[in-house]
């Protein structure tokens, strides 16, 4: 700015930051003329602080850049959303009075002010962060001022007079600067004068201005250059969400204005006032500030037609939010219902408007919810507490909200059972569970489920009856692959659920190719990435997604929200980025008011920290026991010389390292011995001797032909390319030859990988997929007959996923059980789920990054835990600093990175935060040496299989051994167990909840009914499906092992061979014995359930057997158990 000109502008602070003061300096001279060119200025003005801060931190790309795009990547690099929300509205008011020459003097005063908040925002990010800017001068009054805007004005100056008022207690600066400003009045005049001097100045002034924005384009580049060679590009850093932006409880109450004018309310906190004469009118739905109560003005009251819905209460930016509730309870309870206004439906209580609101105009942080978020109270019931919510009800969510009867759509539920649904009991019981729940007020609930148990179908069916009790009105089903989505909808679609009809032809469905939901959509499937573009990265020209949009949300498979919130110390949160420990999928959940169902088949510590505990669980083991799930027999242990001995290589020897990013071979030669253990195989050394070796283990038990499926895993795509390759050789040196389909990689790299799945759930080929997790999860392939283990996992959620891809029946091809072949010991080496958390909780922190915060941060806990993540992430890193970095390193420091380790853990917080300070160069150095991509050595040792082995419940016992430790468990426990009593002498009288608890039992002690017959299998060489009833009468009695299939005909025979039997009686008969096939026991309860029950069930049957059914039952299963027969 030069001399000539006026130094008293309002943005006078950002001088050094130039072109940015002679923006603002413009735009407040043509605030008086031309409002529109001022909010032009100020679009420009907003553009180049956007521009300086992304080339400050590498981000800057070219000035053809639009500022809608650069801020999208300022928002992913974790902007403060309040920062913000305010360039986007000076770029959309800069717009609208560039294109359509919209705007008077009373938005360019509010711009003016907004834009003077983000200078001083920009000054504390890059220069000191508790600058605060001098008292906001008001302009003079524009030849056409508006009453408002006069009001404004008015405001702003007694503002002005309690600024410098309060001024006598600040530095000698604040003070030197109060007395410069001495009289507001005396100031707009000498503007007035001074705008003389503009109007003869200007065409001067804007051909500086153009020559210092040219200036700008080369300063930014320079700029991008020196952050992209301090290795900061891409980075978010920690300033540019933690940096204060101050406003003004009046600049607050602008933020709320823009907010609710978003949700779609009609809102002016200035000018739509009731003093103003402001009155709710019918087909409007209008936020009226300044409402009259019997305990004071409400800050807003929101009036749908003529009905008033909400209160709320307003409050500065950095004032607690939650706590303002209490105000808003006091106006609702004030309000009256008068002046041609209708009634909402209370009192509800002490309340007479239902709705209650407050906010600071803060976005939601979870860490601090207290002073973020909109915070949210449905009055109508006692018992409801506040809430945070991101965002602000829409007039229709309102509406809908209170003509919903939560009580009648709980009482629906409770008087009409899910019998109707064609669901299994534990099914039904989940839905029970889950409703007692939400009637109970969780808004969090979760549902453990064993893979294969039907989760999906149960969901259905509880969707269906929440939506039918209209407890809900739209629910939004996430999934996290577009595989499960497709396969969510075709469930949807083919179970039928009452009168024939499917879920799609009752209710409207959106599928995942529908970006929003419609007016009368009630069920909606979109992918948690797909929400997360709409919700966090989306188009600025597309509308804001409502918190209201959904009132409830299902996310299947939602263990797969692995990257749960991670926790901040107090400390960390006054200088640490919350968008760093807020993972994208807990803020996708986070935005919608809404209840949330987690369902899982592994349930973690993660998942319980969004979900809650389950509400109902239904394990493996007794899926196995109800026969809704098949069992695994005993794992093949491949072992082979290599995996039980490792791989070494001598000193001195050479050794290839494999670089996948280049795809290149170098030689490497060892100083010292190296050994890589079974763990480290085809994950740090990839060896073809050993994958051939199981591989043509694997050609042995698996036949491609055959209509069971296998599943591979493997540790990456490298690894999953040598198996498929080496697997076809095995299997045509076993075969003579295999069609080239039969064996296909199926990852995320592979080319169309859903239409692949298809064909492996659908068709013939491939019969062997190998894959290294993208089938780990939520696919159902019911032919899984074999499941191949050639990676290590340390993840118990992984695990019992990859478990779970096989446990499912399938008649169609006769599935009995599945196998495991295990290369990798990882059944048996499968280590506990682990909670502890790692001192670095955020892996992508720099030493730039922690360095810079020692300079910035004060106090003694905060330093703490930098230090401590600098030092474990120095543990780490120490390794990998060699050659010429080393030497560079300690060259800078005096010390290697061992020593200087050791040395900072011997300093005190204070010693190591002081010696750290201003060693920038050594911590990019640090943050330069991150390798060059995976390396793997490869290994050229020969490996031959030593044998293929099978152990048998506790301490892997040999077949025999095992065989006879359930003899002596039987013997042992016969006067313990009173279903082995009837089970030995009274066979026709057990049930199957008898025979559900003796599996349970003799589970807890490893005898498993597949273990059994496999071990039996191994020791006679004798394949026999006798049932666990046959097993314990051959242990106990010397009962013959018969196939129970084999009995129950010769049983079957028997009963039919009595004289009597009507064609009906003997048709049922029939089914009751296949029935027995299937389930072993069929008591009046079995009868009771599936298809018997909707044929009638025991009551309609035992008429048409005279009241003998019973007997006919117990005659059938005392038969079958008949030794004698079976001679």
């Amino acid at each position: 700015m030069s001399a000539a000109e006026p130094r008293n502008s309002n943005f006078a602070f950002l001088e050094p930051y130039e072109p940015l003061a002679r923006l603002g300096f413009l735009a407040e001279r043509l605030y008086a003329e031309d409002p529109c060119s001022t909010l032009v200025k100020l679009r420009h003005f907003g553009e180049v602080l956007a521009q300086k801060v992304a080339a400050r931190y590498g981000a800057w790309t070219s000035p053809q850049e639009n500022q809608a795009s650069l801020l999208a990547r300022l928002r992913g690099m974790g902007l403060n959303q309040d920062v913000l929300g305010l360039l986007h509205e000076l770029r959309r008011a800069g717009n609208a009075a560039a294109h359509e020459m919209v705007g008077d003097g009373r938005t360019a005063l509010q711009q003016i002010r907004m834009a003077r908040a983000l200078g001083q925002w920009y000054v504390r990010l890059v220069a000191d962060r508790n600058f605060q800017a001098p008292p906001f001068v008001p302009p003079p009054d524009p030849r056409k001022a508006s009453e408002a805007l006069r009001a404004d004005l008015r405001r702003l100056r007694e503002e002005l007079v309690a600024a410098r008022a309060e001024s006598a207690d600040l530095q000698e600066r604040a003070r030197a600067e109060a007395i410069r400003r001495a009289d507001a009045e005396a100031l707009a005049a000498q503007r007035a004068e001074e705008a003389a001097f503009w109007q003869s100045t200007a065409r001067q002034r804007e051909q500086e201005l153009t020559s210092e924005l040219l200036q700008l384009q080369a300063d930014l580049a320079e700029a991008q250059k020196e952050a992209e060679e301090a290795g900061v590009v891409e980075t978010a850093p920690e300033a540019l969400a933690t940096t204060p932006l101050s406003l003004s409880e009046a600049d607050t109450r602008h933020l709320i204005d823009q907010q609710l004018r978003e949700a779609g309310w009609e809102v002016d906190s200035q000018a739509l006032t009731w003093g103003s004469g402001a009155r709710p009118l019918k087909g409007r739905s209008m936020a009226i500030a300044e409402w009259p109560t019997e305990k004071g003005p409400a800050d807003y009251v929101l009036f749908v037609d003529q009905v008033p819905v909400a209160v709320v209460e307003a409050k500065r930016n950095n004032k607690n939010a939650a706590s303002a509730i209490e105000q808003a309870k006091r106006y609702s309870r004030g309000f009256a219902i008068q002046g041609g206004l209708k009634d909402p439906g209370g009192p509800w209580g002490e309340y007479r408007v239902p709705f209650l609101f407050s906010s600071n105009g803060r976005a939601f942080l979870r860490q601090l919810p207290e002073m973020s978020g909109t915070w949210f109270l449905d009055a109508r019931n006692p018992t409801n507490h506040p809430r945070a919510l991101n965002g602000w009800y829409t007039p229709t969510g309102l509406k809908k909200l209170l003509a919903q009867d939560v009580e009648a759509a709980h009482q629906a539920l409770r008087q009409e059972p899910a019998d109707y649904l064609d669901l299994r009991y534990y099914q039904r019981e989940a839905i029970a569970a889950v409703e007692a729940a939400l009637e109970a007020g969780r808004r969090e609930v979760m549902v453990a489920m064993a893979t294969g148990t039907g989760k999906t179908r149960t969901c259905i069916g509880l969707l269906y009856r929440l939506l039918k009790a209209e407890l809900f009105q739209r629910v939004l089903f996430l999934v996290d692959r577009t595989a499960l989505g497709e396969q969510a909808l075709n469930a949807l679609q083919g179970f039928k659920l009452e009168r024939m009809q499917a879920f799609p032809d009752i209710y409207e469905v959106k599928g995942l190719t529908d970006s929003s939901p419609g007016p009368t959509t009630r069920l909606h499937l979109a992918t948690i990435q797909g929400m997360m573009r709409r919700l966090l990265f989306r188009e600025e020209e597309a509308l804001a997604i409502p918190v209201d949009q959904y009132d409830c949300i299902v996310v299947d498979e939602c263990h797969r929200g692995y990257s749960l919130d991670r926790d901040l110390s107090e400390a960390e949160l006054t200088f640490r980025n919350e968008l760093d420990y807020i993972s994208k999928y807990r803020r996708v959940l986070d935005h919608f008011d809404a209840v949330k169902v987690g369902l899982t088949a592994t349930p973690a510590l993660h998942t319980s920290a969004i979900f809650g505990d389950p509400v109902y669980e239904y394990g493996y083991r007794q899926a196995v026991l109800d026969g809704y799930l098949v069992d695994h027999e005993p794992p093949f242990r491949i072992v082979t010389a290599l995996a039980e001995d490792g791989i070494t290589w001598q000193a001195g020897e050479s050794v290839e390292l494999y670089r996948v990013k280049n795809q290149q071979l170098d030689l490497f030669h060892l100083e010292d011995e190296v050994t890589l253990e079974l763990e480290t195989f085809n994950r740090k050394v990839l060896t073809e001797s050993f994958n051939r070796t199981v591989c043509r283990v694997l050609a042995q038990h698996i036949d491609p032909e055959d209509d069971g499926k296998t599943l591979v895993f493997c540790v990456n795509d490298t690894h999953a390319d040598m198996v498929v390759r080496l697997l076809k050789e095995a299997l045509d040196e076993r075969y003579g030859g295999v069609d080239d389909d039969a064996v296909m990689k199926i990852t995320g790299a592979a080319d169309r990988c859903l239409e692949k799945i298809r064909h492996f759930k659908n068709e013939k080929y491939p019969n062997v997929a190998v894959t290294v997790d993208l089938l780990t999860t939520g696919i159902d392939v019911p032919e899984i007959v074999n499941l191949v283990f050639l990676r290590r996992v340390k993840s118990r959620i992984l695990y019992e996923q990859m478990l779970g891809r096989a446990t499912r029946l399938c008649d169609a091809i006769g599935k009995e059980c599945f196998r495991i072949y295990d290369a990798v010991d990882l059944y048996a080496g499968m280590e506990p789920y682990s909670n502890m958390k790692p001192v670095v909780a955020n892996p992508k922190i720099t030493f730039r990054q922690l360095v810079d915060e020692l300079e910035q941060v004060q106090d003694s806990p905060a330093r703490h835990a930098i230090i401590e993540q600098f030092l474990a992430r120095l543990q780490r890193k120490k390794g990998k600093v060699k050659g010429a970095d080393l030497e560079q390193f300690t060259a800078i420091v005096g010390l290697t990175p061992q020593e200087l380790a050791r040395t900072l853990k011997e300093m005190d917080p204070d010693q190591a935060a002081a010696w750290l300070q201003g060693r920038g160069e050594m911590a990019d150095l640090l943050d330069r040496v991150a390798g060059d991509g995976t390396v793997f050595m490869v290994s050229h040792h020969e490996d031959e299989l030593r044998r293929v082995e099978q152990g048998y419940g506790e301490g892997q016992q040999r077949p025999a051994d095992y065989l006879e430790s359930f003899r002596r468990f039987i013997r042992e426990n016969l006067n313990e167990i009173t279903a082995l009593q009837v089970v030995l002498q009274r066979p026709r009288d057990l049930t199957r909840q008898q025979l559900r608890e003796l599996k349970l039992e003799l589970d807890r002690h490893h005898f498993r009914e597949t273990e059994l017959e496999s071990a039996w299998r191994e020791t006679t060489d004798q394949e026999v499906a006798a049932s666990v009833i046959g097993f314990i009468r051959q242990a106990a009695l010397g009962s013959p092992l018969v196939p129970y299939a084999e009995r129950v005909e010769k049983a079957l025979q028997r009963i039919l061979g009595r004289a009597g039997w009507d064609p009906q009686q003997r048709k049922w008969l029939e089914r009751i014995a296949a029935q027995m096939k299937a389930e072993t026991i069929v008591d009046r309860a079995a009868l009771d359930a599936g298809e018997f029950a909707r044929r009638g069930g025991f009551r309609r049957l035992d008429r048409l057997f005279e009241g003998r059914l019973a007997q006919v039952l117990g005659d059938l299963h005392e038969a079958a158990w008949d030794d004698r027969q079976t001679a």
